[in-house]
This record gives C-alpha cells, sequence and structure tokens, in this order.
C-alpha cells in the first residue's frame, strides 16, 4: 500500500540531503523533537555547551517621564519594558525531558541581554576535535500567544558554519514552538563576535534577541576556563602553564601584545518604546519612525550598570535590585593598578555609538573577529580613548590600569574611578529626559594587589 509522505517525512528527508552535501552525519534523537548533530567521526550526540530558551518578558528600564509608550501598564510591578529574548538553562541540560518543566518554568523570563557565550578555538590538526554544540528550544510568548514565531541563533560574522547551522531560516532550520534543536560550530577565527535570532529579524533582533559571543586563542591553551589557560611563550614557541604570565590573549599575536589580565564583555543595544508597546498591545510598529529611547549596557542603563551580576539559580527569581533577575550582567569594571584589562564590544543596536574611556588611552587591537595587523605583520594596532562602533560591529580594547592615585574624587572609598560611556549624548541618556543614563559605566581601579584574580569572563 502506498504511503503518503508526512510533512515530518519531508523535513527528514530534506535535512538529510542537505547534511549529507555539507559533509556532516546527523541523526534524529529517540526523543520527539530533537535534532542532533554528529560529526562524522562519531556515533553519539555531543553534550551542549549551552542551552537557551526563547520566550518574551519584561526588562526594568528606569527613566524620567510618563508618556503614553512608557512605562507599559501591563508591565509588572518593577518592571517597564516588553521584551523578547533568550532565557539560560544551561543547568537543565541533564534533566531527563528536553523541554522539562524546569525548562518551562523560564517562559516569560527572558534574558536582556541573552546570554555571554564563549568557546575556545579549535586546533585544525587535532582529528579528534569535537563540535561546540549549543541547544535551542522554543517556549512560545506568554504575552502574545497569538504570535507562534520560530526562533534560531544566528552567529553573526562567523565564517565557519554550514548552512544547516547558520540560523538563517531561508536556508537553515527555525525552531517552531515546543521543539528543540542543536547548532554545531567549529570554531577556528578567535575574536569577539555577536549573536541574534533571525527569524522576522528586524523585530526579534530590536526586541532583545541579542547576545555577545566569543572565541578564545589557541595560544591560551586552555581547556574550559581561563584560569587554566594561564600561559606565557617558550623559546620553542609552544605555550607552558606559567602562573605569573597573563590571563589570556586576545588573538594568536605571537608576542603577547594582545595579553591581558581581565576581560569583560560590553554589549550595546537599544530600545525604541513604541515599538515594545507596540507588540505587547497587538499592534504593529512603522519601523521607518525608529527612534531610540533608550541605550543599554549589557541589557541594563546605568545606573544599574554598576550593579554586580546575579546569576539565577533554580527558577529564575529575583535579583540584586529586586527587578533585575532577567538582566543579570553588570557593566561595572573592578581592576588592580598596572593590569592589562581587555574590554569585548559589540553592537546590535541600529545606531552607531562613541565609546570613550576618559582619562584611560585604550589600545585597540582587533575589529570583527581580526586582529589588527596585516599579512607582513605589520601592526594596525592604535590607541584612543574613543572609538565608533556602528550596528553590526564589535571592537577589541585593551587598556593599562592606571597608577592608583589615592581615591581622589571616589569619597574616599579606596578606588579612582574613570568613566567608561557612550559619547553620543543621546546615548547616555534615560528616555530622553534631563539626567545621566544610557550606556554608562565606571572602571574602579584599585591599589594593586587589592582585586582578586578574574577566574571567568565578566566574572560570572
Amino acid at each position: 500500500m502506498n504511503q503518503r509522505l508526512s510533512r515530518r517525512g519531508f523535513l527528514k528527508l530534506g535535512l538529510g540531503a542537505a547534511a549529507g552535501a555539507a559533509g556532516a552525519q546527523l541523526f534524529f534523537g529517540g526523543r520527539a523533537g530533537m535534532l542532533s548533530p554528529v560529526v562524522s567521526a562519531q556515533t553519539e550526540p555531543i553534550t551542549p555547551r549551552y542551552y537557551l530558551a526563547g520566550t518574551d518578558g519584561w526588562a526594568s528600564l528606569p527613566g524620567v517621564g510618563n508618556t503614553y509608550f512608557y512605562p507599559d501598564p501591563w508591565a509588572p510591578e518593577g518592571k517597564t519594558s516588553y521584551m523578547f529574548g533568550f532565557a539560560d538553562v544551561t543547568q537543565h541540560l541533564s534533566d531527563p525531558e528536553l523541554v522539562s518543566p524546569n525548562v518551562l518554568a523560564y517562559k516569560e523570563k527572558a534574558q536582556i541581554s541573552a546570554p555571554i557565550m564563549y568557546f575556545d578555538e579549535l586546533d585544525p590538526n587535532n582529528p579528534n576535535k569535537e563540535a561546540y554544540v549549543v541547544r535551542l528550544t522554543n517556549l512560545g510568548l506568554a504575552v502574545r500567544p497569538d504570535l507562534v514565531d520560530s526562533h534560531t541563533v544566528h552567529w553573526h560574522g562567523f565564517r565557519n558554519v554550514i548552512p544547516m547551522f547558520d540560523g538563517e531560516p531561508g536556508s537553515s532550520v527555525a525552531v517552531p514552538i515546543g521543539r528543540v534543536f542543536d547548532y554545531a560550530y567549529y570554531p577556528y577565527e578567535p575574536g569577539t563576535y555577536m549573536y541574534h535570532c533571525h527569524f522576522e529579524d528586524t523585530e526579534h533582533v530590536h526586541m532583545g534577541m541579542v547576545g555577545l559571543v566569543f572565541v578564545r586563542p589557541m595560544q591560551n591553551r586552555g581547556a574550559g576556563s581561563l584560569k587554566a589557560s594561564r600561559v606565557a611563550p617558550t623559546i620553542a614557541g609552544l605555550y607552558t602553564p606559567d602562573p605569573t604570565g597573563p590571563m589570556g590573549y586576545a588573538y594568536n599575536d605571537g608576542d603577547g601584545s594582545t595579553a591581558y589580565d581581565r576581560e569583560y564583555s560590553m554589549f550595546l543595544s537599544e530600545v525604541w518604546n513604541e515599538s515594545h508597546w507596540d507588540d505587547a498591545h497587538i499592534q504593529l510598529p512603522d519601523w521607518t519612525d525608529y527612534k531610540a529611547d533608550f541605550y543599554l549596557l549589557n541589557g541594563r542603563v546605568y545606573p544599574d550598570t554598576l550593579l554586580p551580576n546575579y546569576a539565577p539559580v533554580g527558577a529564575p527569581t529575583g535579583g540584586v535590585a529586586g527587578d533585575l533577575g532577567e538582566q543579570p550582567y553588570g557593566s561595572l569594571v573592578t581592576c588592580n593598578a598596572g593590569e592589562r584589562v581587555l574590554l569585548r564590544f559589540a553592537n546590535l543596536g541600529f545606531t552607531q555609538a562613541s565609546m570613550t574611556l576618559a582619562g584611560i588611552r585604550m589600545l585597540i587591537v582587533g575589529m570583527d573577529a581580526v586582529m589588527l595587523r596585516g599579512k607582513t605583520g605589520v601592526s594596525g594596532f592604535y590607541e584612543t580613548n574613543t572609538f565608533q562602533i556602528g550596528a553590526g560591529e564589535s571592537t577589541d580594547a585593551i587598556f593599562t590600569a592606571p597608577a592608583f592615585s589615592g581615591g581622589a574624587g571616589s569619597s574616599g572609598q579606596g578606588y579612582d574611578t574613570y568613566l567608561l560611556y557612550n559619547r553620543n549624548i543621546a546615548g547616555i541618556s534615560n528616555n530622553g529626559e534631563m539626567g545621566i543614563g544610557g550606556q554608562m559605566t565606571e572602571v574602579r581601579v584599585y591599589p594593586a594587589g587589592s582585586v582578586p584574580q578574574q577566574l571567568t569572563p565578566h566574572d560570572l
């Protein structure tokens, strides 16, 4: 008897053909809802490094003024603005169900900005290398259940990805509500990137489905944490552990010129109040009217940028300020005098920013995940206290913390304060009103030996 080819069967057939063309071996896992990647030399799926859940939620963007679109009258207490986003559910990778009750608890708990992801560069000469895997599930939207949008993970600017895992829905796989997909990557080029949902990308990017991802170079010889990758070059050109050496390197520089002792992520994004209100209230924004009202740094605006990180444990509840549980990343930079600090900037807002570190010169060593050095070895590094960063761009900047001056101007708190901010005047206001806000934070320099060694990027 002839059987009609089902939609699922057709999808399996199409995905299998695409995978074969890309040189990867794929299989459908025994549990419904997942297509798992496997490199050709392996017979079992690779354990994902990160697990993301796409959903919606609410952000706290404190600002002056009460307009029609801000704060949203439907917002829960302590919140102001409707968002889409990814929640970090990596801790539930071992749950027996792909979309377990623990993961479902994150519905309407979108993280703003998306989880910071980082990987070690793979050695192309290692025959036993394994791909890094990022798992994505789509929990749907709680406030707008009528929107049945799929979601993807698109690694912006990444140069080694087959179409299957690119996240561009026209040529890869978009994840519908209630399903799970594993994206596999072979990262060979170190540097700072960003990632975002590429489904209805203008809307989903602006609504908050954006985050920072970076690749640490082989020169680190890292194995999962920066603490394990403190290294120094030997005469033979190899790298051996050295507890007195730098924490890591931004690139495979060969001469230690991109060495750093501390590392912080600075992700720039924006909020146009009207579009966020429209999405919550079943309206359609006219994107030609775009006007940013809030400029975010790691998902927060000043002064919330100075609050410490908050990493939720278990079900996402509360935060350092009582309402920042889903805005977990601070932007405060702390360091000791004389230390070299790497700042990884990425911009997925829609406007250009002019990032300034007042009183300290920054060494720009990389842009768009490319070290500024020509093929002949001539360095393109340059010093500045202000640089421009446009939409979709990244910049790697290193500064050396100046000598401690005794806490001048810091009310005797034991550290020197330097401002890091967007020089564009609109970028440091909240909701366009008078007062300081937006993309601003502080660099606090302490006497040598005061701040403990940083064990993970951004002190995560």
